[in-house]
Order: C-alpha cells, then structure tokens, then sequence
C-alpha cells in the first residue's frame, strides 16, 4: 500500500458522507435452493417516527408455514429513497431475539425507482435460533440516519407507512428465505428476474480451463525463506503508515507454520500502547501486475487479543491496490476486505467493510468509491472472494454475495495483492499492558480474466493441493 493510501485510511470513515452507497447483494450467482416445503413468513410492521434525522421501522417476522424455519436465512428488506450523496448508518433500539442477533446492512437497488434506491436488509446470526410454525421474532425496534444525521424525509419511501402506527402485515417490506422470495412485493422493477434453473443441478465446482493464474500455499519456513522473495512477495519493513505514528512495521512478526495438512501464514500486530511499542505487519507482492479477474483468500480473522486487554482498533486486511499518481488521480484502484473487531472510524463495534476505490485525494480530504459492510462477529476462517470484469467489481463471503459495485469503480491499471494488519490509533484501549492480535491466511489466488463463483474457487484451489503444487505464478509481467 503506498504510504498516500495508508494516509488516507486513517480518515476514510470521517469522508463517508462524499462516498456512495452500495449493497449487499441477498443472493450469489449460482443457483439458489428452492426453499423447504412449508416454509413460509410474513413481515409486520409499524412505524415508530414519522419525521426528524431518524427512520424507524418496528418489524416482527411471524412463521405463516407448517415448518420451523431457522431466521439465520430469513432476510428482509425495507426499502427507501435515498438523498443524494448520502450514506446511511443502521442500529437496533431493542429486541426480543437480542439486538447482537440481528445484522442491518445497506444495498443499492440495479433498477431504481421514484420511491425506491436503496434498502436496508435485516438478517439473524445463528444466535437468533429458529421460528416455529405460529411464532414470531416479537419486537425489532431498528432505526437508521444519514451518517452526517442530516434532517430526511420518510414520504418518498417506498416502504414507509405513516399511518401504521400499530403492528400489521405490510407487502411493502419483502423476505426471503435461504434466499427464495417468500413475502412481499418490492418496488416496481427493482429486483432481477433470476433465470430459471433446475434445482436439482449443483453449482459448478470443476475448475475452469487453464488460465494464466497466482496461487500460493504459503509453505515456508519464515519471513527470510528465499523463497518468499523468489515468489514475488515483499515483507514490510519501512516505517510509515497507516496506523499508530511511530509503530514499526515488523517483517520477523510474519511467520509460517503447518496446521494439520495445510501451511498457514500468521501475521501478528502487538502493541504496549505507545508508538514505540507497536508493532504492525504487512506482506505484499512486488510486482504490480494484477488487474481484472478472479482474487480470493482463505482468512482467519480475530476478535480478541493472544493475551492482554481486549479494545484496540484492529484492521485486518485482504486487499488489490496501485498507486495514486495525484491528488483524484482516475487510474487509481484498490478493493478491500477491510475487519475491525473492535470498531474504529465511526463504529462502536465489529464490522467488515468492502470497497471499491475510483480515487481520493488526501488533503483537503475528499474520497470517491462504494462500500459495503456488515456489522457482526467475523471471527473465525472465512472465504473471501472479489471477481473483476468489465461491468462489475463482486465481494463474496463463504459463497454468498456480500457486495456488488458498480462499473464506475473498475481498475485502469494493473495493482499488487496486499494482506496486512494494524491498529488504527490507540485510543481503543490505553493500558500499557502488552497484548497482540493474529490474522492468519491459508492461501492466496489469483484467476487472471476469469470470473469463478466461490465453488470454482475451491476447486481450482483443491486440484492444486491434489496435484501437490504449493506455488504457481503464470500471470505475465504487464496485464
């Protein structure tokens, strides 16, 4: 990441209100399963303010089927106008099933209309449990604001009904679930008519043709291996940000080792709560020479610290980037799978971001790009994906779309493949206590021109370790 980028981060949450908005696509590409023989909800809904900086929507999902449905693939959408250059930020009031059970994200609607852009998608962590026939969620008390709590206005909402003042069944906010429609009408137009598909027929899990392609297993045996930097990569060792001023970054704190069958790469951020005490890690390949196509990466992401006081404000990355050659150069470009366990700029709490960069410029600050998020627990191994055409940039989490920017955001110039992480600042946790963070990666590919779904990923990925090939780079010098 060139040090203008790493500048940049340390506000880009600050600028939300100058970057667009986009969503979280409720469905991948493949084919979706029908949903399960009597399996049916239904979405009440009151409205709790008619006016002022807020809208609050009241929802209860009540189970109208003969089966018990598990509300971690229940999904609803309320739909609304968004003003222009707005971003929006979501909260739960109060819950029944808890509000750290329930997830709000934002998405942009393909096909808007005159009282519909953008929606705000509930959904449940597993924590939620399931509904049995006859039962309800009981109160979801949400509420969502301009991020810049800017004064909006409910009337042109398509979703909004202001004479709803008590619970009761409205076609206006739509679910699904496991992805199939299920209640609802959405505003004229605004959804996709899937293509009809056999549901009996899997997803495509055969690698596609032989293409020219990245993939490294990262199988060394530490930082100075020879053989890390006869793989292209680089470990950070020069000072500067992003991150804490002062911190070092700190090549010997990337290390290697086996867990089971597979070789894992650890990069661990510690800190005592100075500057001089901080260290963050970063890798990143030499060369600059990726552009469209297919990225994805096997991540382990943590909430808590090894040892020592939990609360600093940890990034945790998986990102595509180049340089910015000026100030709102246009041939800039980087995506980001972006975790803060621990919140920072702006958030309480845990949240993953992606986001599609078309360019920034760094003083005065001013950003343009599309970002998607989701406000929950991301602890754990997670497959991370983004596929690269001439129409679109797409984030998957474990084979669900989490993301769809537009074309406005697509790459000019090739860019390096980066995995850092570090602390934004140390306001998050002061104590002097020393204590530090893992962020763990299982391997890394790289398809160039070639869009995989997430299944084709894991099968380009298991016919490598099949074939007992822990490296391969064919991606020639310039794209």
């Amino acid at each position: 990441m060139s040090d203008p980028s790493r500048n940049r981060k340390l506000r880009i949450r600050a600028a939300l209100a100058v970057t667009a908005v986009t969503g979280l696509g409720a469905t991948a590409l493949t084919a979706l399963p029908a949903a399960a023989a009597g399996e049916a909800v239904t979405v009440r809904y009151r409205q709790s303010a008619t006016g002022g900086d807020q809208v609050e929507p009241w929802l209860k999902v009540v189970n109208t089927g003969t089966a018990s449905v598990p509300l971690s693939q229940v999904k609803v959408r309320y739909y609304f106008k968004a003003d222009a250059g707005a971003s929006y930020t979501y909260a739960c009031s109060w819950a029944v099933k808890g509000c750290a059970n329930l997830t709000g994200t934002f998405g942009t609607l393909a096909n808007p209309t005159a009282t519909a852009d953008r929606y705000l998608e509930v959904g449940f962590t597993a924590g939620a449990g399931s509904l049995a026939p006859g039962a309800d969620t009981g109160d979801m008390q949400l509420r969502f604001h301009r991020s810049d709590w800017q004064p909006l206005n409910q009337n042109d909402d398509y979703s909004f009904g202001p004479a709803q003042t008590s619970y009761a069944s409205w076609s206006k906010v739509t679910a699904t679930v496991a992805g199939v429609p299920v209640w609802g009408t959405a505003p004229a137009g605004a959804e996709p008519t899937p293509t009809p598909t056999d549901p009996t027929t899997p997803p495509p899990t055969t690698p596609p043709p032989t293409g020219a392609a990245l993939f490294d297993d990262f199988d060394y045996t530490g930082h100075t291996d020879p053989a890390v930097g006869a793989h292209g990569w680089s470990v950070r060792s020069n000072a500067g940000g992003p991150g804490v001023p002062g911190a070092t970054w700190a090549p010997e704190n990337v290390t290697f080792a086996k867990e089971g069958t597979n070789s894992i790469m650890n990069l661990r951020t510690s800190t005592a709560g100075t500057g001089e005490s901080t260290r963050h890690t970063e890798i990143l390949t030499r060369a600059t020479k990726f552009r469209n196509g297919t990225y994805a990466a096997r991540v382990r992401f943590s909430d808590a610290p090894l040892s020592g006081p939990d609360g600093d404000r940890v990034v945790q990355t998986f990102f595509t980037i180049n340089d910015l050659k000026a100030p709102m150069a246009d041939d800039y470009a980087e995506y980001d799978f972006e975790y803060l366990p621990n919140g920072g700029w702006g958030e309480p709490a845990n949240i993953l971001y992606t986001t599609s960069w078309e360019t920034y410029r760094p003083d005065p600050w001013e950003a343009v790009n599309q970002h998607s998020e989701s406000r929950t627990s991301y602890a754990g191994w997670h497959d991370l994906v983004v596929t690269i055409d001439d129409t679109s940039i797409v984030y998957y989490v474990d084979g669900r779309e989490f993301g769809r920017h537009d074309a406005r955001y697509l790459p000019e110039r090739p860019m390096s493949i980066n995995f850092n992480q570090w602390l934004i600042d140390l306001a998050g946790q002061p104590s002097t206590t020393p204590r530090s963070y893992d962020q763990k990666v299982d391997y890394v590919l790289h398809v160039k021109d070639q869009v995989l779904t997430p299944a084709q990923v894991a099968a380009k990925v298991a016919a490598y370790r099949s074939a007992g090939t822990a490296f391969e780079d064919t991606v020639p010098a310039t794209s």
